[in-house]
């Protein structure tokens, strides 16, 4: 039974932390964890097994920075897909001598690089990163993948799309926020929910960085704006530092006690940081009774950018539309010129003027659309944090602007055709998105959709 489908039925658990309980094994400062997936391989196996006892169904994989940055042959270090392999391998044999079944999680974290436009790792290089991991990952025989420890949304897009398109595994996506809700890049707690269901999480959530307490302040915030299975895997409390060395001293009952408050809500709950075996046993024990949440449905229909959501039951939304050629002579030799510094200065102005969304359309028969589409929807995202409204007939552009839209997309002049309904559907459920403004077809039947 995929965890899909275990998560309509009952609570599940993760393991705790991995990285603080083997720093107290002996890992030094500095030393990568996950080559201990070789040269302490019985350490590793140990405290999985510990998770397991402790009632962890999920165990996840010391793989949280496994990735070609680091690993390989270029840094003098064993390949990713071996250390992929052997932490699968290590997982799988912890539950084998618990004598128990439970699920082996691939556990990507960040690359440790910002993605462009605001650092200089490529959207696509990111892709491959990640997809190098996903495929070993795959061939180990990993149940589902954990995308954790995301201060982007757009770095998780990016593992996101490694994971659906070099794999059919599930896979659940948790974010790391400051206390107000926001993560690194600037979205908040609504954003990051909504684009990574946009996207096909079979469940989203929060870890890391937070304790307990903390996050349940943001909790009714995701509820609201995801029906999705939710997760939380925090901190033993927020980190403290004593004589140079860090320590989270929230105990394992005040640990459970405090996420009681919350579990009835949560289909996932673990830990991160801190925590140890101990922990999730109280964890565990203090769910025992409860049942599990009851699905959700209804949540409100939205887009994103980078920054806050735009939803749909908060008529009127205002779109800007000076960006697009119909009727404008300066915007159309703006586009035959490529000047960019034009079409931002639009963006801004719009903005400013009280836009809520960029409609953003290219497309002139002497220009090459797909390839000034990309180009326009990057440039964009460096300059504003407003959703934006893709507004192209053309099938090939739009994939272009989708797959590196940082946010959930609105789409625009597409007709009902069946034709062109079969092109758009599959790139607005691989990439994220809502479908708008559907004409009517020649015949005159009405087509109405989303890309929910």
């Amino acid at each position: 039974m995929e965890i899909r489908e275990r998560l309509e039925k009952e609570r599940l658990f993760f393991d705790g932390g991995m990285g603080t309980m083997l720093q107290s094994a002996g890992l030094m400062p500095g030393e990568l964890p996950e080559l201990w997936n070789l040269s302490h391989a019985d350490v590793i196996q140990g405290v999985h097994e510990a998770y397991i006892r402790a009632g962890a169904q999920i165990i996840k994989t010391n793989t949280f920075g496994c990735n070609g940055l680091k690993f390989g042959k270029a840094h003098g270090t064993p390949a990713v897909s071996t250390l992929v392999t052997a932490a699968v391998k290590l997982a799988q044999k912890a539950f084998q001598a618990c004598g128990e079944k439970g699920c082996v999680a691939l556990d990507l974290g960040p690359t440790g690089k910002l993605l462009q436009p605001y650092g200089d790792l490529p959207f696509e290089e990111a892709v491959s990163l990640y997809a190098e991991a996903v495929e070993a990952g795959k061939k180990a025989g990993a149940d589902l993948v954990l995308i954790e420890t995301m201060s982007d949304t757009y770095e998780a897009k990016a593992a996101i799309l490694a994971v659906k398109e070099h794999s059919n595994l599930p896979f659940v996506v948790t974010f790391t926020f400051d206390e107000e809700g926001k993560l690194l890049s600037g979205a908040d707690v609504e954003t990051a929910m909504i684009v990574a269901s946009s996207l096909g999480a079979s469940a989203v959530g929060f870890n890391w960085g937070l304790g307990p307490k903390e996050i349940s302040r943001l909790v009714p915030r995701a509820l609201a704006a995801t029906d999705l299975p939710l997760v939380v895997n925090p901190n033993a409390g927020l980190p403290v530092t004593h004589d140079g060395v860090t320590q989270f001293e929230v105990g394992p009952e005040e640990f459970a006690a405090t996420m009681l408050e919350f579990a009835p809500q949560t289909a996932l709950l673990g830990g991160c940081c801190g925590t140890t075996p101990q922990h999730i046993k109280a964890l565990v024990e203090s769910c025992a009774e409860l049942p599990p949440p009851e699905k959700r449905n209804g949540a409100p229909e939205c887009i994103t950018g980078y920054g806050a959501p735009v939803c749909f039951d908060r008529m009127p939304v205002i779109i800007g539309e000076r960006i697009n050629p119909t009727g404008k002579s300066k915007f159309k030799q703006a586009l035959r010129d490529h000047n960019l510094e034009y079409i931002l200065r639009e963006a801004i102005t719009q903005q400013e003027n009280g836009a809520a969304v960029l409609d953003v359309n290219v497309g002139l028969p002497e220009i090459d659309e797909v390839a000034m589409m990309r180009e326009v929807v990057q440039e964009l995202q460096a300059v504003t944090e407003l959703p934006l409204q893709i507004d192209t007939t053309d099938t090939e552009a739009m994939e272009q602007a989708l797959r590196i839209y940082n946010g959930k997309a609105l789409i625009n002049s597409v007709n009902g055709k069946q034709e062109v309904m079969d092109a758009v559907f599959p790139l607005v459920k691989h990439y994220g998105g809502t479908v708008v403004a559907l004409t009517i077809d020649e015949e005159g039947i009405p087509a109405t959709a989303d890309g929910r």
